[in-house]
């Protein structure tokens, strides 16, 4: 139950990595015959293809065309090159609005390279989780160049909802959103204009996918006010020949019977059955664990929280009154479950991780089922 930190890499996803790293310095032989319209690559190496398949991939993950994906080796030297990609855009006391809720080396990064914009920091609701969408009409004004929030916690589940905080932020400037959808993929098929960002981050290895990343933008012509030199990143050709393999794979988690489909038809049929799977065990997850007396799930247990209408993706965060997590976590595994202590980072701290004498992180897989589920509650309820 680690999906959250070590995602399961599917066979056909290392099997393509290897035969990729295999084939990718390999030049294809010419075809004999082209017809008038071809335009012939002779002696470019297989390992381009790749990086063209992985941006298609990608694309048919989001619903766009593969010419608004752009490719990097990780989402934060993705950010840091969107960065510096946006300096013709940047006047003196511009502003970038980041998110606590955001993962600290996402905001860091951003921090680093916009350093002589002017930070601005949206709150997290310490009682639900939630990044309330009212807070960015105070944030944002016309000096705002990014504003970045996450679509998903990376921990806790709760869902950011990116629609609304895009509405406010358009009602106040020209600013482009950039969502990073990296914790909410796995769990919800994604359509680009949902979302309602001007660009989307992506880290395939929370898929459970090789270590590429990718941006994906609204619209190409968004690249004109770049300096497109900035995201010009090399990617290893052998990890990009496993994007595609990790996307079939999300595709053909459920098959639908009958003639064949495109990619994403696949996807959107695949996903949909798997997204009502998955809210089932977290449903679950929340129904029983929450029910035991002495567990306090971050973010979801409480007063504050109590009617709450977040929506949650299948993890979360949890601790035993009066037991040490360190205790919970080796009582975890000794029965066979996987997680993670809870990490250290300062939206954790200031909603009480601390305080409860630390917590256990949660995250489930396509590959769980109920009875991972009853076999984490018994266990939790011999401690509580």
């Amino acid at each position: 139950m680690n999906a959250h930190d070590c995602p399961q890499i599917p066979e056909r996803v290392s099997a393509a990595v290897a035969r990729s790293f295999r084939m990718s310095t390999a030049v294809a032989r010419p075809e004999p015959r082209v017809g008038s319209h071809a335009r012939p690559t002779v002696g470019v190496p297989e390992g381009q293809s790749f990086l063209f398949d992985a941006r298609s991939a990608i694309a048919d993950l989001c619903n766009v065309s593969p010419e608004r994906v752009v490719l990097g080796p990780s989402l934060p030297v993705l950010y840091s090159a969107l960065v510096l990609a946006m300096r013709p855009l940047f006047r003196h006391r511009s502003s970038v609005v980041v998110c606590n809720a955001d993962r600290p080396v996402l905001t860091d990064a951003l921090a680093r390279c916009a350093e002589d914009a002017q930070l601005r920091w949206a709150q997290t609701d310490l009682a639900t989780g939630d990044v309330p969408a009212w807070q960015f009409g105070e944030l944002v004004d016309g000096s705002t160049r990014l504003v970045a929030v996450p679509a998903a916690h990376e921990v806790l589940g709760s869902v950011v909802r990116v629609a609304d905080i895009a509405d406010t932020v358009r009602d106040r400037s020209r600013a482009w959103v950039l969502a990073d959808v990296s914790a909410y993929a796995p769990y919800y098929l994604m359509d680009f204009d949902s979302f309602g960002a001007d660009i989307l981050g992506i880290d395939v290895a929370e898929l459970g996918g090789p270590q590429v990343a990718a941006l994906v933008f609204r619209d190409e012509a968004m690249f004109g006010r770049l300096d497109m030199s900035a995201l010009q990143l090399d990617v290893s050709t052998g990890l990009a020949g496993g994007v595609s393999a990790i996307v079939d794979h999300y595709a053909r988690l459920v098959e639908e019977p009958g003639r064949r489909k495109t990619r994403r038809n696949r996807l959107e049929f695949s996903m949909g059955l798997t997204q009502r799977y998955m809210r089932g065990l977290r449903d679950d997850l929340h129904t029983f664990l929450g029910t035991l007396p002495s567990v306090h799930i971050v973010g979801v247990s409480g007063e504050a929280a109590e009617g709450s209408r977040m929506e949650h993706t299948p993890r979360l965060v949890f601790g035993v009154h009066g037991v040490p997590a360190e205790t919970v976590h080796q009582r975890l595994f000794a029965n066979g479950i996987v997680s993670t202590p809870a990490p250290t980072t300062p939206l954790l701290q200031d909603m009480g991780v601390a305080e409860m004498g630390g917590a256990v992180a949660v995250g489930l897989g396509p590959f769980n089922t109920e009875v991972d589920i009853e076999q984490l509650i018994r266990t939790v309820a011999s401690l509580a």
